[in-house]
């Protein structure tokens, strides 16, 4: 018999918090679900730490070697056989209602594709760390998206019939595959999402943290595509294509003051001509020109 949410971790050397993530599982007050972990390629004790999971028949272990985050995803998507997927990373947590409310919501609206919850941000030890938050769209939320990827992906819950529509992990794509997904997600089906922190997101580690330029170049690329090579320019208003634009450099502009101000400004630049913000973000270049100039 099919259970009703496929679990899906796709990980590599999270060895280390692997045990939390796996537990976060088992504690939830929805119990008909199947967990299919892909390590995919780890070098650590990530074998070791999922082994004694597995006497729970509930759960999959699967190795793979080094697909890459777009393919691992995908071979547990293959493996699913649940009509909803909830996706988790391997160094995240769930609250213990967070499967039972998703799939209440998701059962409760068939129009739906896509739902997800607030999170905590929390640090490499699991200690919280105060965030904001902010309001958040629901319904049809392409142009949102384009502004801001607000969706947390360990709190995703997808009908697989979607994916099976607009396509899973783009294997082409290293980083921002979330992105690029959401935003064809959001091209046809309405999201919504569960008020409330649901999952304990961990940040401050590893490679992505330290890759966030790439990361931003990735997002600058997905969205020329989403906008350009699927027709999608024509029905976004300008006012938010400039916005998105401008926001993004922006955050670039950000990222590099410190380690490369000079090109810091030139991403400034950037962002104004595009949002037409040229107060702050003149401020900001000179300062970047000025530091670059020192320095």
């Amino acid at each position: 018999m099919k259970p009703t949410v496929s679990v899906l971790i796709a990980a590599r050397d999270y060895g280390q918090y692997l045990a939390d993530a796996l537990r976060s599982v088992q504690r939830q007050t929805f119990s008909d679900w199947e967990l299919i972990l892909i390590d995919d390629g780890s070098r650590d004790n990530t074998p070791e730490v999922a082994r004694p999971f597995l006497n729970d028949p509930r759960i999959q272990y699967h190795r793979t070697d080094t697909l890459g985050q777009p393919r691992a995803k995908n071979l547990a998507l293959q493996l699913a056989r649940a009509e909803l997927v909830a996706y988790l990373d391997g160094d995240d947590l769930w609250m213990p209602t967070k499967l039972e409310r998703q799939v209440r919501l998701m059962q409760a609206d068939p129009r739906l594709g896509v739902t997800f919850t607030r999170r905590l941000l929390i640090d490499p030890q699991g200690g919280i760390i105060p965030s904001s938050h902010p309001p958040l769209p629901r319904g049809m939320v392409y142009n949102d998206i384009l502004l801001d990827n607000f969706v947390c992906f360990s709190s995703v819950m997808i009908r697989k019939e979607v994916l099976e529509h607009v396509g899973a992990f783009d294997p082409r794509l290293e980083l921002a595959i979330d992105y690029d997904l959401w935003l064809r997600v959001a091209n046809h089906y309405p999201f919504d999402f569960i008020d409330e922190a649901l999952v304990k997101y961990r940040t401050g580690h590893g490679n992505l943290s330290k890759r966030i330029v790439e990361r931003i170049t990735s997002v600058l690329s997905t969205m020329r595509r989403s906008l350009a090579r699927r027709g999608n320019a024509v029905m976004v208003p300008a006012e938010v294509q400039r916005e998105a634009w401008g926001s993004t450099c922006r955050t670039m502009a950000f990222v590099r003051r410190e380690d490369n101000p000079l090109n810091a400004a030139r991403w400034y630049w950037r962002g104004a001509r595009h949002d037409r913000r040229w107060g702050s973000s003149i401020k900001s270049m000179v300062r970047c020109l000025w530091n670059g100039v020192r320095g």
